[in-house]
């Protein structure tokens, strides 16, 4: 099986990773079924890197229908660390503007369908989630927008809360106001259970998120349609992947470490051994220990 140590995980719009060499195909059975797609392997400035496609190729998964637990399960059983969460998200605020990137350091899960967790069964772990980003690796991705700082103005926003609802249909002028009156910066539909279970994986995890329209909250702006969203985003899908290419090589090369990669030390409750076979073979790749701390050449 190919190794990686960074994945990255491409929303809508977002289906290939520019600039992998030697590129093969890895499909990775789970115990939690089928990832979205098979996993692209290869290396980007020397690291190794494996891309998935959050919705599959051509688009054919709902929200809802992302198979969150398979997708971060196989990325783990390839040794992945970190993950660069790539995602489109509507603007909760004025400063915001589409085809603005913020990148998010909390998170408000209002799914409701999502199996969120890797452990019951036998198993109980409770890990934490107070700061579901891992700074490191939210860094690296600011580090990378500055060096790629193009003539477009586009601004990046460090910090907020990405609220996730459950989709796939847009939100109402209602409820796109009550997130605003919780605070929210970002609106999107992907990213819970997504960094919940990055926490249980013991990986380190940080979203790009690429503001598409101001949702429906704005009173000059039109609400947002899916048409406008996929364009706004293709618009910025090239910046998005230069972004992510020299976050790869601060993160290969720097090999940062993270509370997430020790998540299980404190919050995994039941011993591996107490737990049932087949619970236990599906626990166990989580608790594989990290990857060598030595660092890659730039």
């Amino acid at each position: 099986m190919s190794r990686a140590l960074i994945g990255v995980i491409g929303g809508s719009g977002l289906y290939t990773m520019e600039g992998l060499g030697n590129v093969r195909e890895q499909v990775v059975e789970t115990p939690f079924g089928a990832p979205s797609d098979a996993i692209v392997c290869g290396e980007l400035h020397g690291v190794p890197v494996a891309f998935l496609a959050r919705h599959g190729r051509g688009h054919r998964l709902i929200p809802s229908e992302v198979p969150y637990r398979a997708n971060i399960h196989a990325l783990r059983q390839l040794g992945v660390r970190y993950i660069l969460s790539l995602s489109a998200v509507g603007s909760l605020r004025e400063d915001v503007r589409p085809l603005d990137m913020l990148i998010p350091d909390q998170f408000i899960d209002l799914t409701r369908r999502r199996d969120s967790t890797f452990f019951g069964a036998g198993a109980v772990a409770h890990v934490s989630m107070a700061d579901p980003v891992c700074p490191a690796v939210a860094d690296c991705l600011a580090r990378a927008f500055a060096h790629t700082q193009s003539e477009e103005p586009i601004s990046l926003h460090r910090g907020g809360s990405y609220v996730c609802i459950e989709g796939p249909q847009f939100s109402s002028r209602a409820e796109s106001h009550w997130y605003r009156s919780m605070g929210a910066s970002v609106i999107g539909m992907t990213n819970m259970p997504e960094a919940k279970l990055a926490r249980e994986a013991q990986i380190a995890y940080a979203t790009l998120a690429m503001a598409t329209d101001y949702d429906c909250w704005h009173p000059r702006e039109a609400a947002v349609t899916a048409d406008v969203a996929i364009a706004n985003l293709q618009q910025n899908a090239a910046r998005g992947q230069v972004i992510a290419a020299a976050a790869i090589r601060l993160l290969g090369t720097e090999r940062p470490a993270s509370p997430a990669h020790t998540a299980l030390e404190s919050g995994l409750i039941t011993p591996l051994e107490a737990m049932p076979e087949q619970t236990a073979a599906a626990i166990e790749p989580l608790l594989a220990p990290a990857a060598p701390a030595e660092k890659l050449e730039a």
